[in-house]
């Protein structure tokens, strides 16, 4: 899965929350509050199986098969697109009817290759994310990135954990996968 990422501006808007934590005027540290804060995302997209806000995704699959394949990142807006993938050779776009795609009442995209032609992978390109942006994510999501933010500015030189109040606001966002999902 190659996912782009997260915008500059969802990075401002969080390092702007995590100001309000820390009482931080002005620019100072903003360089490291910015890296703060791309990781803070990072951590909690890995904890929520969510991309927080929305992106380009793009994952490569095997076409050999027939069955339907699930995408890697959720929540699913849009599969934008289908690429084939040759062994040798320039990529080609497979057209409609080469291919299935689906997303579910749980915002999981399915995709099945029926006719591959000469590729022997592809790259499904999609549109997945939980908000459009920073403002429209769920308040409890975007404050346990500002206090992540906070905590790891504040403990650059300790190693205690973090709030357990971080976990909490996120786990009610937290998507599970099991094995059973990975066939339809």
């Amino acid at each position: 899965m190659t996912v782009s990422g997260v915008s500059p501006a969802a990075i401002a808007a969080a390092v702007a929350e995590a100001r309000g934590f820390l009482r931080l005027e002005g620019a100072a540290e903003e360089a490291l509050l910015a890296r703060l804060a791309a990781s803070a995302i990072a951590l909690a997209e890995a904890f929520t199986g969510t991309l927080l806000v929305t992106r380009t995704v793009e994952d490569v699959l095997p076409a050999g098969t027939s069955a339907w394949q699930l995408l890697a990142a959720m929540p699913v807006a849009a599969i934008n697109g289908v690429t084939g993938l040759p062994a040798e050779g320039a990529p080609f776009v497979l057209p409609p009817d080469a291919y299935a795609v689906d997303v579910d009442g749980d915002a999981r995209g399915w995709v099945r290759v029926i006719a591959p032609g000469a590729a022997g992978r592809v790259a499904v390109s999609y549109t997945a994310g939980l908000a459009a942006d920073w403002a429209a994510l769920p308040p409890p999501l975007a404050q346990g990135v500002a206090m992540l933010v906070a905590h790891l500015f504040n403990d650059r030189d300790g190693g205690r954990a973090p709030p357990a109040a971080v976990a909490a606001l996120w786990r009610p966002y937290r998507r599970m996968r099991l094995m059973a999902e990975a066939r339809r």
